[in-house]
C-alpha cells in the first residue's frame, strides 16, 4: 500500500500513545484512538450486505455510515436504516396477493351489493398497484444511486482501485503499487457533498496572515558584526525550525548567516545537504531585506578557527545580545553546534516573530525535485476530484522505543524496543511503564486505534489516505487499518521507480515530499505530537487554517478500553469520539504559554499570535 512494515516474531498488533498534557479551554492540543473485534458487515459479491460473525474486519463497510465494531444485530440494523435491507444470505420474498377471476365473481346479494363489493375490490387493486409502482421506483432509484443511495466506487481510468478484495482484507505487494489510485469519477463529487462536514475547514474568516514588512523595508547595513556557521541538527523538521531560529538570531546580532550545514548523524543518517532539500537561491533572495546570507565564508575568514558554541535552549533575544554578540565581535566567526529550540516561543519582539515565519513559510521552499514530484503525487491523490486525508502515523520503531510504548506488541518486540532505548545514549529516560504512559495519553496511536478514530469521526471506508510515515513497527500491525481503509497510499505506491530513484536512501528528501503532500491535503490527522506534526499543523494554520485533527489521546484511549470491554456500544462510542474532537480540528486559538519554556506550545505549531492576526473590527 505504500509503506512497509517492520516484521518480528509474533502476530500481535502494536499500539501507542503520545505525551500527556492537560487540555485547556479553547485550546485543543492532544489526542487518541481504539478498536474491538465482533460482528461486522461486509458487502458480498452480489451487492448484498452480509452479517459476518467473528469477522476480522470492523463493522461498517458503508462509507457514509461510521458503523462500529462489536454491535449486536439490532444495533447493526439501526446503522443501516433509511431504506436499506439487511440480508442474512437469504432472499427476502415479498407477499403479493394473488389476482384472478375471483375478484369479479358474481355474488348473490344483488346488484347493489355487487356494485359495492366490486367497487371496494377495484379500489384495493388500484391502491396495491400504486404501492407496487412506488416500490419498484424505489428499487430503481437504489440501483441507480448505489446501495442505499451511497456513491459506489467505479473502477475505471488509468489508476485502478485495488480494494475489491474486501472479503480477505489482504492485498499482495504487487497490488500495492503505482496503479492503485481509484479514479472514483462518478462517486467522488457525491462523497464531497455527502460528507461536507467531515472535510469542511474550521471557521477562520476573522483571521489573516500578517508577516509582511510594515512599510518599505529599511536598507540593510552593509556592515556585519561577524559570521555565523550552524549545524542544523535532528530530522528534517527539527532542522527546519532551527534554521528559522538562526535567521532570527542573525538579525538580533546584526550578523551574516552562512548557508546552513545539515545533520548527517541523526537516526536516518541522511547525507542530503541544504541545497538538496531547499531552493537555496530562493532562500537567500527572499530574506535579502532582513539579513545577509552567504553561500560560504569570505576568503579572508575561511582559514580562521571559529569559536565553537552551543547556545542555551529557549533563550530570549537579550541572551544573544548580551552573551553571544560580544563573543562574535571578538572572534568574528562563531559556530553553533546545535540549533534546535535555541530561541524562545514567546517574549520576543514582534518583528523577530514575523521574520521567523517569513523564513519558515516563504524562504524555506523545497528544492524543485521535491516540489515537482510532490505536485504530481497530490494530483494523483485528487484524481477524479476526490478529497484526501493525510495521516501522520508515528508508529515507527524509534518513536516506540523512545516513548516506551508497547501496547499489544509481542514480548520479543517489546524487548527489542527496550534494548534500542538503552543503546541511544542521549535518550535520558530508560525505564518506562508503557501501560501507564498509554493511559496518560503519552503514546502514539496504534494503527488499530487510528482506524477506530477515523471511523468514529465518520470518515467513509473508501476515504483516500496518504500515509505520512516511515516503516510501521510490529508484525501485522497495519492489518486493522488496511482492512478498514483499503485506499491507503504513500510516496512509494504513488511514484514510479524512475520518479522515486533520486530520493532513495535520502530520508530527509522523502520527508520533504511527504510534507508537501500533507500540507495540501483536505484533512491532516496526526497520531503523535512530533516535529512533523508541529511543522505541518503550524503551516496549515498559517495557510488559512486548513482542517487538522489533533486526537485527544488521554480521553480517547479510555473510550477505546471501554469499547473493547463492552461497556459502551459502537453508537455511543462514535458519538463520544465526535464530541471529544469537535473543537480539535485546527480552529484559531492563541498559542498556549507554559510554566517553563519546554511546556509552552511550540511557536511553529501555532504561529498565533505573531504571524496570524485578527482582522480589525471595522473590516468584519
Amino acid at each position: 500500500m505504500g509503506y512497509q512494515q517492520h516484521h518480528h516474531g509474533g502476530n500481535n498488533n502494536s499500539s501507542g500513545d503520545g505525551v500527556s498534557h492537560h487540555q485547556r479551554v479553547n485550546s485543543p492540543r492532544y489526542a487518541g484512538s481504539m478498536t474491538r473485534r465482533a460482528h461486522s458487515f461486509k458487502r458480498g459479491g452480489n451487492g448484498e450486505i452480509e452479517l459476518q460473525i467473528n469477522s476480522p474486519r470492523s463493522p461498517g463497510e458503508n462509507p457514509g455510515s461510521p458503523a462500529g465494531e462489536g454491535a449486536e444485530l439490532p444495533a447493526a440494523v439501526e446503522r443501516w436504516q433509511g431504506g436499506g435491507h439487511l440480508h442474512h444470505n437469504q432472499n427476502v420474498r415479498l407477499g403479493v396477493p394473488l389476482l384472478g377471476k375471483g375478484l369479479f365473481k358474481k355474488h348473490p346479494g344483488g346488484a347493489a351489493e355487487l356494485g359495492f363489493r366490486e367497487s371496494r375490490r377495484i379500489k384495493n387493486l388500484l391502491f396495491f398497484a400504486f404501492c407496487s409502482a412506488c416500490f419498484l421506483l424505489g428499487i430503481v432509484k437504489i440501483c441507480a444511486g448505489g446501495w442505499l443511495g451511497l456513491p459506489g466506487i467505479k473502477k475505471s481510468g488509468r489508476y485502478q482501485d485495488q480494494s475489491s478484495s474486501q472479503s480477505t482484507g489482504h492485498r499482495s505487494d504487487g497490488e500495492r503499487t503505482l496503479m492503485t489510485v481509484s479514479s472514483s469519477k462518478g462517486g467522488s463529487r457525491n462523497i464531497v457533498v455527502e460528507y461536507s462536514s467531515i472535510w469542511a475547514k474550521p471557521n477562520s474568516e476573522n483571521f489573516t496572515q500578517c508577516i509582511d514588512h510594515s512599510g518599505r523595508p529599511k536598507k540593510l547595513d552593509a556592515k556585519t558584526n561577524g559570521y555565523i556557521l550552524i549545524n542544523a541538527n535532528g530530522g528534517l523538521n527539527q532542522m527546519r525550525f532551527g534554521i528559522c531560529d538562526m535567521v532570527a538570531v542573525a538579525k538580533i546580532m546584526k550578523a551574516t548567516l552562512v548557508l546552513p550545514s545539515l545533520d548527517h548523524n541523526s537516526y536516518w543518517a541522511d547525507d542530503s545537504g541544504f541545497k538538496d532539500l531547499f531552493d537555496w537561491r530562493h532562500f537567500i533572495k527572499t530574506l535579502k531585506d532582513d539579513i545577509h546570507i552567504l553561500e560560504t565564508l569570505p576568503a579572508a575568514y575561511a582559514e580562521m578557527e571559529p569559536l565553537v558554541k552551543t547556545p542555551i535552549s529557549w533563550s530570549k533575544a537579550n541572551y544573544y545580545k548580551a552573551d553571544i554578540l560580544p563573543l562574535l565581535k571578538q572572534h568574528k566567526v562563531i559556530y553553533f553546534t546545535h540549533t534546535d529550540s535555541r530561541l524562545a516561543n514567546n517574549g520576543l519582539p514582534g518583528s523577530i516573530q514575523k521574520l521567523r515565519c517569513r523564513a519558515n513559510y516563504r524562504a524555506l521552499k523545497y528544492s524543485s525535485a521535491i516540489e515537482e514530484l510532490g505536485a504530481t503525487l497530490i494530483s494523483r491523490m485528487r484524481e477524479g476530484g476526490s478529497p484526501y486525508l493525510a495521516l501522520h502515523l508515528r508508529y515507527e520503531k524509534d518513536m516506540l522505543a523512545f516513548t516506551g510504548c508497547s501496547h499489544n506488541l509481542t514480548t520479543e518486540e517489546e524487548e527489542e524496543l527496550r534494548q534500542m532505548r538503552y543503546e541511544v545514549s542521549h535518550w535520558k529516560e530508560k525505564e518506562i511503564n508503557g501501560t501507564e504512559r498509554r493511559k496518560l495519553g503519552g503514546c502514539p496511536l496504534t494503527p488499530r486505534e487510528t482506524s477506530l478514530l477515523l471511523k468514529g469521526l465518520g470518515f467513509p471506508l473508501n476515504t483516500r489516505i496518504y500515509l505520512v510515515a516511515g516503516e510501521a513497527y510490529g508484525n501485522g500491525s497495519m492489518k486493522y487499518l488496511l482492512d478498514d481503509f483499503p485506499n491507503i497510499y504513500s510516496h512509494s505506491t504513488l511514484s514510479t521507480e524512475e520518479e522515486l530513484g533520486p530520493f532513495r536512501n535520502h530520508q530527509n528528501m522523502l520527508a520533504g515530499l511527504d510534507y508537501v503532500v500533507a500540507l495540501q491535503s483536505d484533512v491532516f490527522v496526526y497520531t503523535y505530537d512530533g516535529n512533523m506534526a508541529k511543522a505541518v499543523q503550524g503551516h496549515r494554520r498559517f495557510e488559512n487554517f486548513r482542517k487538522t485533527i489533533n486526537p485527544d489521546r488521554l480521553n480517547f484511549v479510555k473510550l477505546i478500553d471501554d469499547f473493547d470491554e463492552g461497556k459502551i456500544s459502537w453508537k455511543k462510542f462514535s458519538s463520544k469520539v465526535k464530541k471529544l474532537h469537535k473543537d480539535r480540528i485546527g480552529a484559531p486559538y492563541l498559542r498556549e504559554p507554559g510554566e517553563i519554556p519546554k511546556l509552552e506550545e511550540s511557536f511553529y505549531a501555532n504561529p498565533l499570535p505573531g504571524c496570524i492576526c485578527e482582522k480589525q473590527q471595522s473590516s468584519r
